[in-house]
């Protein structure tokens, strides 16, 4: 089994507890419901067919405004449906969670046409993931959760960017903030995605510098290798600056498909600062507003 599938694998599974009436879907056989009685046939049958028909399963969970933990949930009941899930749900949840942002991913044209329905570097279930998923911190023993709401600001993502690399297209989060046993500060995590990786600015300074791939940690979003953006010197102090962090204290990383993850301790305002920044009219106040063209805003 590869990193990403395990991984995928399991943030289909942290949200699909529960009781309640069971009900199972014996593939090539029928469904039964807890007590055993059959109460649908799809014998002998390929094609996916009731609930497993992709348009009836798009018409059910739009329904329900797409409600990720649901496809997770759903993902999860068989391979049929997980199949279904990879191959359609998740891609029609990002684009319907994040339509500006997914649009944009995918280099549609700034007059708002629609995304298409192809592929996305990393995979639909990967950028579902990153959209709805805080990967928390390892080392301080923060662990991963499914976020209620999530911020993507394309200005964010420029304060990550050295001056070389400004003309990559980066999406990343507000830090998401977790509170630290025997730590004086704040834990703050955060993840990102870059539109085109591969012909990325960034991927080619990295490679230029003949940077190394990090062997302990992987992508927590498609499992593959990733690259320390500290270790590799590319880390602008703009980042420090843009997630009111003290200096040497972040870390950051990007993997191969492009997806970005960190984590930073966040340095805490006094009361004279807090008035300072709440009154400046910067370009960061700006991109906070939900309905921004520079945001991608998700809630669950």
């Amino acid at each position: 089994m590869s990193g990403g599938t395990r991984n995928t694998r399991q943030f289909f599974e942290s949200s699909s507890s529960g009781g309640g009436g069971r009900t199972s879907i014996d593939e090539g056989r029928g469904v039964r419901d807890g007590g055993g009685g059959r109460v649908a046939a799809t014998r002998g049958s390929g094609v996916n067919t009731g609930i497993l028909d992709e348009h009836v399963l798009s018409l059910v969970f739009r329904s329900i405004n797409w409600d990720p933990q649901a496809v997770c949930t759903a993902a999860c009941v068989s391979r049929r449906m997980r199949a279904v899930a990879e191959r359609v749900l998740w891609r029609e949840l990002c684009i319907s969670r994040a339509p500006r942002m997914v649009a944009s991913l995918a280099g549609a044209a700034a007059g708002g046409a629609a995304p298409p329905s192809g592929r996305i570097v990393g995979g639909w279930p990967a950028l579902a993931k990153m959209l709805f998923f805080c990967c928390g911190a390892a080392g301080p023993g923060v662990p991963g959760h499914f976020t209620r709401m999530s911020r993507f600001s394309k200005t964010s993502g420029r304060s990550f960017l050295s001056r070389r690399c400004r003309s990559d297209l980066l999406y990343v989060s507000d830090p998401c903030e977790h509170a630290v046993a025997g730590a004086g500060d704040d834990l703050g995590a955060y993840r990102g995605v870059f539109r085109g990786f591969m012909r990325s600015r960034t991927r080619a300074c990295l490679v230029g510098r003949q940077a190394a791939l990090d062997p302990r940690v992987r992508c927590p979003y498609c499992g593959v290798r990733v690259w320390s953006m500290v270790a590799a010197g590319m880390v602008p102090r703009t980042a420090w600056r843009r997630l009111g962090c003290l200096e040497g204290r972040l870390e950051y990383y990007v993997c191969v498909s492009g997806h970005l993850h960190g984590n930073c301790w966040l340095a805490r305002l006094t009361s004279s600062e807090g008035e300072h920044d709440g009154g400046s009219g910067s370009d960061s106040d700006a991109s906070t507003q939900g309905g921004s063209d520079d945001d991608g805003h998700v809630a669950l």
